[in-house]
């Protein structure tokens, strides 16, 4: 039997901080200057002093390098730095489970988790690198030319809708519900833009089950969130944000995957979600509010079932507009905006949002939310979810 160990009301999220956010190519500052901006302004929000922080992790092969954010921001000592491997913005929330480690650990005192994005400094984020070769699952899948994350990952929502039976229309209400709340948000990418069923259905396909509204946004900007003790936490200056778990990894043979294995048609958190539950003592039912990575609306439909809010076959009558809507939805979901409506931080700007519900400080409140779920990156390996709660859900 597993010995329990637990980040559990250890450490807690004190600070959120992000810049403008822009259409891809359009930032009007280097990648670096981003990423110093936000966490500057997640230290503000903290009430600390930026040469208080000793420590930072990022995911998703980040570009800006700890050593060089210590000295820019005048740091006496970089005591921690780390990067989590592979699965894109699957590493969101291990990420932050991995700065908790380090503060719950002794590694550091102080950690700030960043992403920061200029592409038009740098390439196109998502396309194809340059050079003649490629390895792992892109071998096999290139030749015959499923090549953009629309494609692989089409085919998978494709076969877990024709096995359950889900229809279209559990898509469309993921992602009405973001564009919706985008509306409320004004640093949202798509506020003024709203989005109707009907514009909605008349989209073009980019690749079935896939409309263009199912496709998440690409943007430039930084975001940032800074993470001290519990103890720490409690004489600081915005209500902490407790981690109560996290969880990482992916499911089994997940970067060797066959197209017709029996967990082909997964968002990969089948054995990563129970984990989650188990660390925070906590199941479904407790969650108030979800903030969930949207790549692609299927990758959601799908992680929710993983996380055990539905069963597949009820995925139909469960996501509806109404019901994944703040204040008063069944379970409400993406409450920026997200990665369709809000902006492309590679899914950072969600554990943001999560912070500011708990706080009761976001533009489409929950009223009362104590725990909120963040799931980063389904469909890629590894993924990583994690849970965040109030003092009361501790």
């Amino acid at each position: 039997m597993r010995e329990h160990r637990t980040i559990r009301g250890k450490v807690a999220i004190v600070g959120v901080g992000e810049t403008a956010y822009y259409k891809h190519g359009r930032a009007p500052q280097a990648e670096f200057a981003l990423a110093l901006q936000a966490i500057l302004r997640a230290c503000a929000d903290a009430g600390l002093d930026p040469r208080e922080v000793d420590g930072f992790a990022s995911y998703s092969n980040d570009r800006n390098d700890p050593s060089r954010l210590a000295a820019a921001l005048g740091l006496p000592e970089l005591r921690f730095s780390n990067m989590q491997w592979g699965g894109g913005g699957g590493g969101g929330s291990a990420a932050v489970g991995n700065a908790a480690a380090a503060v719950a650990a002794g590694y550091a005192d102080c950690v700030v988790v960043f992403r920061a994005l200029a592409q038009g400094q740098f390439q196109r984020f998502g396309a194809a690198p340059p050079g003649g070769t490629v390895s792992g699952e892109a071998a096999l899948t290139f030749p015959y030319g499923l090549i953009s994350p629309a494609q692989r990952f089409a085919m998978r929502v494709m076969r877990f809708m024709h096995d359950h039976g889900v229809r279209q229309e559990a898509q469309r209400a993921i992602a009405l519900a973001s564009y919706h709340h985008a509306q409320a948000n004004e640093r949202a990418v798509m506020h003024g833009r709203p989005l109707t069923a009907e514009a909605y259905d008349a989209s073009r396909w980019i690749v079935e089950p896939f409309r263009l509204f199912d496709c998440c946004m690409e943007n430039d900007g930084a975001a940032a969130l800074v993470l001290v003790s519990a103890e720490r936490a409690r004489d600081l200056r915005q209500p902490p944000a407790y981690l109560l778990g996290v969880a990482q990894g992916s499911e089994y043979r997940n970067a060797a995957r066959g197209h017709n294995a029996p967990t082909y048609a997964t968002s990969s958190f089948t054995t990563v979600a129970p984990h989650l539950w188990e660390m925070a003592g906590l199941g479904p039912k407790d969650v108030s509010v979800v903030q969930s990575y949207e790549n692609f609306t299927g990758g959601v439909l799908m992680s929710l079932v993983e996380h055990g809010f539905f069963a597949p076959e009820e995925a139909n009558d469960f996501l509806t507009f109404e019901n994944l809507i703040a204040p008063g939805g069944r379970l409400p979901l993406n409450t920026s905006g997200g990665n369709l409506a809000e902006c492309y931080m590679h899914g950072l700007e969600l554990q943001i949002e999560a912070v500011r519900q708990l706080r009761s400080q976001s533009t489409s409140q929950v009223p009362g939310a104590r725990v909120g779920l963040v799931i980063s990156g389904p469909m890629v390996t590894p993924v990583s979810s994690m849970l965040l709660g109030t003092a009361d859900a501790l």
